[in-house]
């Protein structure tokens, strides 16, 4: 036997010798030095609990750690095509009648405008009693927070087309859906968010991902409480400084639309109305149970390099079905009351993925776990950035094929815009 092939295997945890000797030959293992280089171990301590959960597993599976944790020292970034374009032609080609689920809902419409006449109501109502008076405050958070969340996600809906065929009446429906928010973003928003479907994590471009001053300012439990509290001056402020839009007269008309309805109502009742509706939107993206899924859609959990999370619970009553997002993402072209059913269409892509169980304890997992947070989001480098950082990595869950092909990821086969 060759003396090449006889090595003595050292316990890793003391440097000293086994008490045997193994004949291995070890040219075969490219380089190991021992039977356990490079196989994760979950530490047995100093781990959070597992935050996600797979739909079909169990209760043991569910509560394993199969990922190291993130490196909370940059973004994961990643070389691969976004997940969604591949896995929307995996279910086209398995499922095609999902098809039959796309076009818009005429539900829609009456929503909104059930809760645009709650929050008038509400506001008028308010209209002689103190702002910082418990019960203003408590209806603002309780009532006002969650009919503006509700609205902040009717503009997502409106946003791809899916209330009316038209694309002149959705833009209207979006603004009328936005009087009681206070501050005009309807137009704006939908140019960001349809960017934020077709290129999903690209740095520059998707504005929902944090910057690199985020990451370094906001990194502890601290920084990440006071993100959660003003979390809608985050989403309201970045997209302009990452990436500003060019007026339209588009913009201009929301603009104007939204300074009438807010000088009109100012003038019938005074300032408290208007106080109570703006203070309902920045209690919608502030500490709110609603306000969970936008730490939960998108940041990475338990070490996974899962770009987009889906929640089924009864939450989604109150948010347009948005939890179901790895759907949304997968199908933009499909409303939010065909979502459950494109979800139990294919069931085989969605309850295999690890999913969120909670709003609300995503606020508080994000705020109090080490292993997740601001740098909990993949990202990658625009189309033509030769270099990338140091960091970078390729997902090693990668599925389809990433040969260059623009990610289409806002479209479906529906024209959005």
């Amino acid at each position: 036997m060759r003396l090449a092939s006889i090595f003595r295997i050292f316990d890793c945890t003391n440097a000293r010798p086994s008490s045997s000797y193994i004949y291995l030959d070890f040219s075969l293992y490219g380089g190991a030095e021992s039977l356990t280089e490079g196989r994760f171990i979950a530490p047995s301590s100093n781990r959070a609990p597992r935050r996600t959960i797979v739909e079909t597993g169990t209760a043991n599976e569910n509560s394993k750690h199969i990922r190291p944790p993130q490196d909370p020292s940059d973004f994961l970034w990643l070389m691969t095509e976004e997940p969604h374009r591949s896995r929307r032609m995996q279910i086209l080609k398995a499922h095609p009648q999902v098809t039959k689920l796309m076009g818009h809902e005429p539900l829609t419409k009456w929503v909104v405008l059930g809760v645009v006449s709650l929050q008038l109501a509400m506001a008028w109502m308010l209209r002689d009693t103190s702002p910082v008076s418990p019960l203003f405050l408590l209806i603002a958070y309780a009532v006002g927070g969650t009919a503006n969340h509700n609205l902040f996600l009717a503009i997502h809906e409106i946003t791809h087309n899916l209330a009316f065929k038209g694309i002149k009446a959705n833009k209207f429906l979006a603004m009328f859906a936005n009087l009681p928010i206070g501050i005009p973003y309807s137009v704006t928003f939908k140019k960001y968010h349809l960017e934020h479907h077709k290129q999903l994590g690209v740095d520059g471009v998707d504005t929902d991902l944090p910057t690199r001053i985020e990451l370094l300012l906001l990194n502890n439990v601290a920084g990440k409480t006071f993100f959660c509290t003003f979390q809608i001056l985050f989403y309201a402020l970045r997209p302009g400084l990452v990436r500003a839009q060019k007026p339209t007269g588009w913009h201009a008309v929301n603009i104007g639309i939204q300074l009438v309805f807010d000088a009109v109502l100012v003038q019938l009742g005074g300032w408290k109305p208007l106080i109570y509706l703006i203070m309902s939107s920045f209690f919608a993206g502030s500490l709110h149970p609603c306000a969970g899924h936008f730490i939960a859609e998108h940041y990475l959990w338990d070490g996974l390099e899962q770009e987009t999370y889906s929640y089924y619970g009864p939450l989604n009553i109150l948010a347009y079905n948005v939890g179901y997002h790895n759907e949304h993402h997968d199908f933009p072209s499909i409303p939010w009351t065909r979502l459950p059913a494109l979800r139990a269409l294919a069931p085989e892509f969605y309850d295999t993925i690890p999913s969120h169980p909670s709003w609300p304890m995503v606020i508080i997992n994000f705020i109090r776990d080490s292993e997740v947070g601001l740098f909990a989001r993949a990202k990658r480098q625009p189309k033509g950035v030769s270099s990338i950082p140091l960091m970078a990595k390729s997902s090693s869950n990668a599925s389809g094929n990433s040969s260059g092909n623009e990610s289409d990821s806002g479209s479906d086969g529906k024209k959005t815009d």
